[in-house]
């Protein structure tokens, strides 16, 4: 899951860009509301981490101009205000969830999952097309009858497939998905996921569609 996070704060940046990418997610972090705008408006975030108190375009403002002009990702708020009318302005403002510093990772990890669940419909953090099945909690992947706990790339990017069953995506559209900014990757990488999740789950888990990239079934049993 590729997340944007927007937080000027450096010391709590970093520690949670390397504790989201510990749990699976691809982090691109921003550190004022002018760059989060940007960010937003271009797009490919499965959920955006918002601080209130950004340089030079507050958090709230950011937000304010994010639902009027009808983007519905996923947002959470992050912040240190924990008064009452802070958490009415942000969630009457558009966010689905709010979360007052200092929190545990844990508690980030299961409101982003519940998030994440809201938007797509689903009650429970499973994912699946009737062939094949992850957690989003565990990082367990079933197919055949088998369950492994999967790495954090191969994870994401079998995440990614199964978030649009039945769909084709290119290279270019799984790494944007499954890398951050800046990250460099090799030639290779997808293939090399791909081919170790395979060996795992059974060839037949994820389509090769050849010279224009991977799928898995869009069936659901």
């Amino acid at each position: 899951m590729r997340i944007l996070l927007i937080e000027d704060d450096p010391m709590f940046g970093d520690s949670l860009t390397e504790a989201l990418g510990d749990a699976g997610m691809s982090v691109d972090w921003l550190r004022d509301g002018p760059d989060g705008e940007l960010a937003i408006a271009a797009g490919g975030h499965a959920l955006i981490l918002l601080d209130l108190g950004l340089p030079r375009i507050s958090g709230l403002d950011l937000l304010r101009s994010l639902r009027k002009s009808g983007n519905t990702t996923p947002l959470l708020v992050i912040t240190a205000r924990d008064g009452t009318a802070d958490r009415v302005d942000g969630l009457d403002l558009g966010a689905d969830d709010y979360l007052v510093k200092p929190f545990e990772i844990s508690e980030l990890l299961a409101r982003i999952r519940a998030v994440v669940r809201r938007q797509r419909g689903h009650a429970v953090s499973i994912l699946g097309n009737g062939q094949v099945q992850i957690d989003l909690a565990s990082h367990e992947a079933t197919a055949e009858g088998a369950t492994v706990v999967l790495p954090a790339r191969e994870f994401a990017l079998l995440q990614a497939l199964l978030e649009r069953p039945g769909t084709l995506f290119s290279r270019t559209q799984i790494e944007d998905r499954i890398y951050a900014w800046g990250e460099e990757v090799e030639s290779n990488a997808v293939d090399v996921l791909i081919h170790s999740i395979r060996k795992k789950l059974g060839k037949a888990v994820i389509r090769n569609v050849r010279g224009a990239g991977w799928m898995v079934e869009g069936r659901d049993r």
